[in-house]
């Protein structure tokens, strides 16, 4: 099995930064893409930013130029600097791993973390 532990998350003032972190663990032989989605409350979850095996970055209009994804292929792990964080930036942030392999024929498994919460106040 594969545990996506994240961390970072927390309370932070508009304009603030936060920086989170996910780490993969388990048995993996590679990982398709890593990414972020996020859920606030009475609202459903939503895609922030990816980062794919071939290296390319795409995100969310709503985060594009405030938020950066990063990746350390060595460590299995992704991580979303978060710049000029805005009170509706606030939701629960997964961490999500797309077509985990545990070997090189297998197919592949998508696996969450248990999220991290991040609060932006006014």
């Amino acid at each position: 099995q594969v545990q996506l532990v994240e961390s970072g998350g927390g309370l932070v003032q508009a304009g603030g930064s936060l920086r989170l972190s996910c780490a993969a663990s388990g048995s993996i032989f590679s990982i398709n893409a890593m990414g972020w989605y996020r859920q606030a409350p009475g609202k459903q979850r939503e895609w922030v930013a990816a980062f794919t095996s071939g290296g390319r970055t795409n995100y969310a209009d709503f985060v594009k130029g405030r938020f950066t994804i990063a990746r350390d292929n060595a460590k299995n792990s992704v991580y979303l600097q978060m710049n000029s964080l805005k009170p509706e930036d606030t939701a629960v942030y997964y961490c999500h791993a797309d077509k985990v392999r545990h070997t090189p024929t297998g197919y592949g498994n998508d696996y969450w973390g248990q999220g991290t919460q991040v609060t932006v106040s006014s």
